[in-house]
């Protein structure tokens, strides 16, 4: 695993006349009634009534973190090896800027034979920890104001595939609990001749309760009138208590927990909630403070 730490990069941000004044876009040009930026959605607006402290300093930086993995071996896709990139990219910026290619910074480069899987949590130790290093803030010198301040970042966001979900979240995507909405409030089944978990007419639980679709018992699941409401949403110290309990990865790998795969699909304790703000990060559902749900 390679680890390029972010710190000094940030720094470097301030340190150049080119990108200091752009570090404080979400600040300056804030908008009601139209989503143009992360920073117009309500879950940015829910993190700075959580943590004021941190929203009224407009150099603090917001921070979404991208993997995904793949083979580099384009011509032997046969070949097991994999590359695992994890890129940190930066929401202050304005929005034709902060997903381009030079403020994407490459920050851990996963290789190997096979995907790290859950284990991913193993390789992300590093960058953890100078995240909590940069909640807690580092000196850093802003070229435009010739003055040093305490420059504070935290992670919003990640985005990544459903697998990639899988290895971040700690709530497994395989299976018959793999939908991290419904959890062990599934309604999927096994498919007779294909035995394989199928979610087919599970979305109907979540329309209104007079619509014409839930007694639509020919065009769904034949003989299947649908009753239920939909599956409750956790809140965000509903799932910490749920998983503060749960061992984290270490090198000697994943510990399976009882009832994995019957009641709950739940592999680990993600390392993300090492950090001290992401427990109460979520506005909509438990594991959308991993996913691009978050914002949108």
């Amino acid at each position: 695993m390679f680890y390029l730490p972010i710190i000094p990069r940030l720094q470097r941000m301030f340190a150049s006349m080119q990108t200091t004044q752009h570090m404080t876009w979400h600040y300056e040009n804030k908008i009601e009634g139209m989503l143009r930026h992360p920073s117009d959605g309500e879950a940015w607006k829910h993190f700075d009534r959580k943590h004021p402290s941190f929203a009224s300093d407009p150099h603090n930086v917001r921070l979404g973190l991208c993997t995904n993995g793949f083979n580099p071996y384009i011509q032997a896709l046969s070949s097991p090896y994999s590359w695992l990139p994890v890129i940190a990219t930066l929401y202050n910026l304005p929005p034709e800027m902060c997903m381009t290619k030079p403020y994407m910074f490459l920050t851990c480069l996963i290789t190997g034979p096979s995907n790290p899987k859950a284990s991913i949590d193993v390789y992300l130790e590093p960058l953890i920890d100078d995240l909590n290093k940069l909640w807690n803030g580092i000196w850093t010198y802003d070229v435009s104001r010739k003055q040093n301040f305490l420059m504070r970042a935290a992670l919003m966001l990640t985005i990544n595939d459903f697998p990639a979900y899988g290895m971040i979240s700690g709530w497994s995507t395989h299976g018959r609990l793999s939908c991290p909405h419904y959890m062990e409030h599934t309604e999927s089944f096994t498919l007779t001749y294909g035995r394989k978990s199928c979610w087919f007419d599970c979305h109907r639980r979540f329309l209104p309760i007079e619509h014409p679709f839930r007694r639509n018992n020919k065009a769904f699941r034949k003989g299947e009138v649908e009753k239920d409401g939909p599956p409750p949403i956790l809140t965000p110290s509903q799932v910490c208590r749920r998983v503060k309990d749960f061992p984290k990865v270490t090198k000697s790998g994943v510990t399976r927990m009882d009832g994995y795969g019957e009641w709950h699909n739940w592999t680990k304790r993600s390392i993300f909630w090492d950090l001290p703000y992401w427990k109460d990060n979520s506005l909509r559902h438990n594991l959308d403070v991993i996913h691009i749900e978050f914002f949108f």
